[in-house]
């Protein structure tokens, strides 16, 4: 099959495209996809640079989510069947394949019926961000109906899902964007109040927003210093949740003036674990944002589709060019 793989860590030029060897046999909880099309995410150029930090075998297939039909299925394998068009979010840790390929082995319970709503392309950019912004609010931050939501970065991949999301539990939702274009973006999908944070204080925004109060919920998507206000934006007793590694530097002072309870999210962690209960609970996720892309509920942003042979390129425009919504190759 043809499959995008590296065999060092290093920039976009180490990945080659190329034939490798297709999946033989899948495991009995497992199907056999045949992939139409990958989304890409920070994470796999993270996987792609520092390999070492993660458990996986060279030569390396990156890439998690995907879309694409069911060619066959193991034999304990339940609730598909060949045929079927599916979507997904699966790493490629602890001797499984990434989905930068035409096939890929993947476990069931990470497996949902890909909304009919939804192309190939556009349901393969879902899975990880979707599923990182309902862990988020969700499940870390317990998010209620008339709370109040700050969103970093509102016009990226896990923003731009977490906006929807926490409109559609009821809160309100203040986020931040670089451009006035991803302002418009962050608009439509329902944010509240949108904050340029390159013209604009971020903290003196949501205080003025907020009447000195702080919001409910901070989510932070960026990390460093866009953790630390994070901690200045909450009110006291509010909840803080941060994708990325807090580093060092980070100073819990405020935190823990104000009793802040602070989460981590990282969605990598029921495969990297394999704990049976959490994979199932992403397949969950993902049949209920199924089911509210079907009725129009939600919507995924695509900026640009590549092909897989453009590998490289798709994941340095990933780097540099910090794209609206989600970037996606598709197998030809």
């Amino acid at each position: 099959m043809r499959a995008v793989s590296f065999t060092q860590g290093g920039a976009a030029e180490v990945l080659n495209y190329g034939d490798v060897d297709a999946p033989r046999h899948c495991g009995d909880r497992q199907a056999l996809i045949e992939i139409k099309a990958i989304g890409i995410n920070p994470i796999d150029c993270k996987i792609r640079t520092a390999p070492d930090r993660f458990p996986v075998i060279f030569p390396v297939i990156p890439g998690c989510d995907a879309a694409g039909i069911v060619a066959a299925v193991g034999d304990q394998a339940s609730g598909f069947k060949p045929g079927d068009a599916v979507y997904f979010s699966q790493p490629g840790f602890n001797h499984r394949q990434g989905t930068y390929a035409e096939y890929a082995c993947v476990d069931t319970d990470l497996l949902a019926l890909k909304p009919a709503a939804l192309t190939f392309e556009e349901a393969a950019a879902v899975p990880l961000v979707f599923i990182t912004a309902w862990e988020a609010l969700h499940d870390r931050a317990r998010i209620d109906r008339n709370q109040t939501v700050l969103i970093h970065a509102g016009a990226g991949g896990v923003g731009h899902a977490a906006i929807q999301l926490a409109k559609l539990a009821g809160a309100c939702v203040i986020t931040t964007v670089s451009s006035e274009r991803k302002a418009v973006l962050a608009k439509q999908l329902g944010a509240d109040w949108v904050i340029n944070y390159r013209t604009q204080d971020v903290v003196a925004e949501v205080s003025r927003y907020t009447g000195g109060e702080g919001v409910d919920i901070a989510f932070d998507t960026v990390g460093g210093a866009v953790l630390q206000s994070c901690f200045q934006c909450v009110k006291p007793y509010g909840d803080v949740v941060t994708i990325l590694q807090p580093t060092p530097e980070t100073n819990w002072n405020e935190a823990r003036k104000r009793n802040v309870r602070f989460s981590l999210e990282l969605m990598l962690t029921p495969v990297l674990m394999e704990l049976t209960a959490a994979k199932r609970h992403q397949g969950e996720i993902l049949q209920q944002c199924a089911a509210l892309f079907d009725a129009h509920k939600l919507a995924v942003h695509v900026a640009q589709t590549f092909t897989l042979k453009d590998a490289q390129a798709a994941q340095r425009m990933l780097e540099q060019g910090h794209p609206a919504g989600k970037l996606v190759m598709s197998v030809a």
